[in-house]
C-alpha cells in the first residue's frame, strides 16, 4: 500500500515526470497535493497499469486533489538545455501552477532544483511508495499521450499513436526512411544523420 506522504507535518505535493526518455514529444510533469486520507487500490506508478486504468484514474486523482497542475517542455525546450534541467523545470512550472502553495516537495528521482525555497526530497522509485507522486506519474503520462496522440495525426508515418514517440523499432524504422520531424529531440542524436525532412 503507498504511503500518502512522505512528512505529515505540512501540506505536502508529490511530483514526477512522463517522457524523458522519449525520441519525440514533450516532456510533461505533475505536481499533485492529494487530502491524508486519500486512496484508491488502482493507484501505483504509471507504468505499473494498463492505459486503461491509468484513463479511469485520471478524473478520480483530478477531482480528489487538493490542487493539482501540469506542464510541458517542447522538443526544442528539451533541445535547447537538456532533459534533465527541462524535466525539472516542468516540475517547477506545474508546482507554479497550484492553486495552493505546497510547504514541502516530494519528487520522484535522485535529482531536483530547488523550488522557492520550499523544502524538498528526492526519492528514487517514489511514484511506487508514494500516492501523490504514483498520482503526479499519472497525470504526467495521460496528458503526455494526449499530446501524442494528436501529434500522431499531423505524423502518422512514425506510429506514435502505439509508440508514444518512445524508440521502438518501428520508430526507429520510420526515423531511418523518413528523417526527424519538427517533435523529435534533435539534442538525442537518434540516428546520424540528423535530416529533418517532413
Amino acid at each position: 500500500m503507498l504511503l500518502n506522504a512522505y512528512q505529515e507535518k505540512v501540506l505536502e505535493a508529490g511530483c514526477d515526470e512522463a517522457g524523458r526518455g522519449c525520441y519525440a514529444g514533450p516532456v510533461f510533469a505533475a505536481a499533485v497535493i492529494l487530502p491524508s486520507n486519500f486512496y484508491h487500490p488502482l493507484l501505483n506508478d504509471s507504468k505499473k497499469l494498463t492505459e486503461k486504468q491509468r484513463q479511469e484514474l485520471e478524473p478520480i486523482i483530478k477531482g480528489s486533489a487538493i490542487a493539482w497542475a501540469i506542464a510541458s517542455q517542447t522538443a526544442a525546450e528539451i533541445d535547447d538545455s537538456n532533459i534533465l534541467k527541462a524535466s525539472i523545470k516542468c516540475m517547477h512550472l506545474a508546482l507554479d501552477q497550484l492553486i495552493k502553495r505546497p510547504q514541502f516537495i516530494a519528487v520522484d528521482g535522485n535529482r531536483f532544483y530547488p523550488f522557492k525555497k520550499i523544502p524538498h526530497q528526492t526519492i528514487v522509485k517514489g511514484d511506487g511508495k508514494y500516492a501523490h507522486i504514483a498520482a503526479a506519474s499519472i497525470l504526467a503520462k495521460t496528458a503526455r499521450d494526449a499530446y501524442m496522440e494528436k501529434a500522431h495525426l499531423q505524423y502518422p508515418k512514425y506510429g506514435w499513436d502505439k509508440n508514444k514517440g518512445y524508440g521502438t523499432a518501428v520508430h526507429r524504422a520510420a526515423i531511418e526512411k523518413y528523417g526527424l520531424c519538427f517533435e523529435h529531440r534533435k539534442s538525442f542524436k537518434i540516428l546520424p544523420p540528423q535530416l529533418s525532412t517532413l
